[in-house]
Formats: structure tokens, sequence, C-alpha cells
């Protein structure tokens, strides 16, 4: 498309860049754009201030304790290409919406010398062809985004125009980047790995402690999972006409009308699908006498996430053989949950259910050597049938606080406040033959998510049914 002609007395030096177009937009003559530039009348958005407004604010301070008298820089990110012209749905990076609550595309959050101030792209102005050609921006084509002004009243900080951002870069003083966000800041700022990696180091285990607030957004996001589950299995008939797809269908419902989106690609897996453990092709059938793994979450409207699975029997009753294995799943759960204290290690809790596990294994038969050879950590051969690890840290991510060091997560200790996953699970391979044929294309996991608190673990998706006894009375209700 041919570049447009600046309105008359305009000076183009000072001109935009050019809308985000596309080969297909009609032609804009100088006509048209002159006249989409009159007649206007201007409105303020009525934003609240953001409940996140005020933790953030503590949340930046502890920031900026931990690298005195330096300049840390935050990227939101952008949009993210799904197929040639058509984007995937914004989400910020978690760092950025931690330590700012901002959710607008392309903001970078400045903190220097412990004074922030958010770098944002404002509202379309309608004195340019943004407003009413730019698929992204475009006031027309995307929605009103905030003025400045009003994002700073809603979040409780300074804000200024994005393309004040890269005199904001410039100067003398060390500088740090969470770099892979934005492409455009890693290019404003030299790189330096040491310091860059340890900015993103103390971001994410800043996050390894809830605080009151963030529980209050765990407890909802998993209120509104529970929400999801039932939805899915009240709807049980459609689900064995259309199969795996329906209930993934029905969960992302509920996960849009009351949360912001899912957490994660949603695992629904029928049969032996179960046994592939992100199976999220969602493609297949779901049918009578066989078992189905549902791992959802939903993503609340401030982030965060629950990530929950239950396995369910298809005709609402387990078997016998189907209900021996589940039990033997909650049952490590339990002493996985039972182990989430604070003063523990981290990985107790995968250690406590891996011990269950492995016993019951080596009571069906399964195990080469007996459970407690095979729970040396130079054998671990009883994993060929549980395969993952049984715990991760919930939070903004549903694999949260991920470039922790190890010794403040993986190999340190359990602290209150803390918010992680225990979901144990079998897994028998339709094709392998060290197992019996009945247990074949069987896969069950248990997950829940749990508070470390002084007073003991809290389950906060407690609301769904765990035993096999309550799942079976459960569904049958919902189904009803």
């Amino acid at each position: 498309m041919s570049e447009q002609t600046p309105p008359e007395g305009t000076d183009p030096s000072t001109q935009p860049a050019a809308p985000h177009t596309e080969s297909h937009d009609p032609a804009v003559p100088a006509a048209y754009a002159a006249f989409m530039r009159e007649g206007w009348g201007d409105r303020e958005l009525d934003l609240p201030v953001e409940p996140v407004a005020a933790p953030a604010a503590l949340r930046r301070a502890r920031l900026a304790e931990a690298f005195p008298g330096e300049r840390l820089v935050l990227p939101a990110g952008t949009f993210k290409v799904r197929a040639n012209d058509t984007d995937y749905r914004f989400r910020p990076d978690t760092a950025h919406a931690y330590f700012s609550g901002n959710q607008t595309s392309d903001a970078v959050l400045v903190v220097a010398d412990g004074e922030p101030v958010l770098y944002a792209r404002p509202r379309s102005s309608r004195e340019t062809d943004e407003f009413f050609r730019d698929r992204q921006y475009g006031e027309l084509w995307a929605g009103r985004r905030p003025s400045l002004k009003e994002m700073s009243d809603s979040l409780g900080l300074p804000v200024r125009h994005l393309d004040d951002l890269p005199a904001a870069l410039q100067g003398a003083g060390k500088t740090r980047v969470l770099r892979g966000v934005s492409a455009a800041v890693d290019a404003a700022v030299s790189p330096d790995e040491a310091r860059d990696s340890e900015l993103a180091r103390v971001v994410s285990e800043m996050r390894l402690v809830k605080d009151d607030w963030e529980l209050e957004q765990l407890q909802e996001a998993c209120d509104i999972t529970t929400l999801g589950f039932e939805d899915s299995v009240r709807e049980w008939a459609d689900v064995l006409r259309y199969g795996e797809r329906w209930i993934e269908g029905t969960f992302f419902r509920r996960a849009r009308a009351m949360g912001n989106d899912i957490g994660y690609d949603s695992i629904v897996g029928g049969g032996s699908h179960a046994t592939t453990l992100h199976w999220i092709e969602n493609s297949g059938q779901i049918t009578p006498g066989e078992l189905v793994l549902l791992d959802m979450g939903v993503e609340n409207r401030s982030l965060y996430t629950a990530d929950v699975t239950r396995t369910l029997p298809v005709d609402g009753r387990f078997t016998d053989l189907q209900r021996e294995l589940y039990d033997l799943v909650h049952a490590a759960q339990e002493a996985g949950i039972a182990a989430a204290v604070p003063g523990q290690p981290f990985r107790s809790i995968h250690n406590a259910a891996m011990e269950v596990l492995a016993h019951g294994l080596e009571g069906l038969g399964l195990l080469p050597v007996s459970a407690e050879e095979a729970l040396d950590p130079e054998s671990r051969v009883y994993a060929r049938w549980t395969l993952h690890g049984t715990s991760h840290m919930l939070g903004l991510d549903v694999h949260d606080c991920g470039q922790a060091a190890p010794e403040a997560y993986a190999e340190g200790t359990l602290a209150a406040g803390m918010v992680l996953t225990v979901e144990p699970g079998l897994y028998f391979q339709e094709d392998d033959l060290l197992v019996p044929e009945e247990l074949r294309g069987i896969g069950i996991r248990i997950e829940d998510d749990i508070l470390v608190a002084a007073d003991g673990p809290q389950n906060l998706s407690a609301a769904l049914p765990r035993t096999s006894g309550d799942v079976e009375e459960w569904m049958g209700a919902l189904r009803r």
C-alpha cells in the first residue's frame, strides 16, 4: 500500500510510524483521512484504582532495595503472531505485571534509584491515521486504550509516553534488563549477562512467598476452576457425543466468563491419551468404561492461575481395577500434601508421594527390584510409571518462579506463604509390555493447589472431591 501524504499543514518529520495495516485494506485518500480527524468528542475511561496497586508498590520498594542506585527495566512485551496477520490475545510478562499491575501491551516499567516510572503506549490520537486504521493499536480496530493519566491514577505510579523511554534508558549508572521479553528493549540496552541474570533470579525469588492479596487471587482462581470442572460434568451427555473437545470448550467458556483466560492449555485425556503427560490436542473420544484425565486451570483477571487435575470414570463409577489404582494415587497425594509444611525440604513432598507409589507398584508385582531398592536415587526404576515431579510453585505463572536459584526453590526449604501443586500420577503406556494387559492405556493423576501454612497445609482446591467414593457421588449428583 502506498504511503499516505500527511494532511496539509503538518510536519512530515513529526508524523508517527505508518499504522499496522494489511494488503487487503482499502486505500485511504487524503480527503477521507482529513475527515476522520474531525468531529470527535472526548471522554475519559472510568478506571477504578487497581487493588494490586498497593501491593505492587511494596514489591517495587523491595526490588529497589535489592539493587540500590541501579536502573531496572521490566518490559510487558508485545503482541505475538499466531498466523499471518492475526495475533494471540496479549498477556503481559509476569514480572512486569507483578511489579506494576499493568496489563497493556508494549509498556516498560523502569525503576531508577528507587523511583518507578511506567512508560506506556496511550490511546491513539485522533490526529493520526492510527486512530482509525491501525489493527493493533487503533481505537476503532482494537478498542480504546487508557490515557497516561488514567493509567497513572489506576495503577498508582507515574506514567509517561513510551516515546520517552529511549531517553530514560540513557545516562550513567548500572542498568539491568529483564531480557527475552521485548526485542526493542533488549536492543536498546547493551547486555550484561551476569547482571541481567541476577535480576531475573531475584524477581523470580521474590514471588516464592505470596502475600495476602495474592492468596486471595489464587483462591478465586481455584474457585472458578471448580465451577469449570462442574460445568464439564453437567454436560456429560455432550461429552460422550463430542469427546475431549467438548470438555475443553466448556471449561474455556467458564474461564473467559469469570476469569481472564485459561492458565495453560487444558489437558483432556480420555483413555490412553491420559498417559501422555501434556496431551493438549484434545481431539479424542470419551469412551464408556475408560477413565478421563482433566488437567485444567483458570487464570483470573489479576492473572493468577489455578492448576488442578482430576481423573474421572466415564461411566460415573470406577471398576475394581480403576479404583485400586486411583486409591493408590490418592494415598500418594495425601502423603505429599502432609509433607508440605514450613521448614521441610521442597523435595520432601515428591519423596513422600514416591514412597507410596513405589510400594504400591511393588504390590502390583511390577518392579524388577524391591521398592526400597527402586527408591534409591541411583535406581529410580519405579519412575517408568510415574514420570514427573510431584510439585511446582504456582502463582502468576502455572510453573511459577522458574528462574529462582536451585537453593531457593528445588533444593530449598518450604516456607509459609508458598503455594505449590501436589500431583502424583501413574501412567501405563498402551504398548508397555512390562505391565499386564489390563493396565495398559490407563493414566491417573490427582492434583491440588496447596498453601504451605504455619498451621498445616491448606488445600485451595478442596472444593473438588478427591477420594474415589466422593468423585463418584459428585459426578452422580451433577449428572442428575
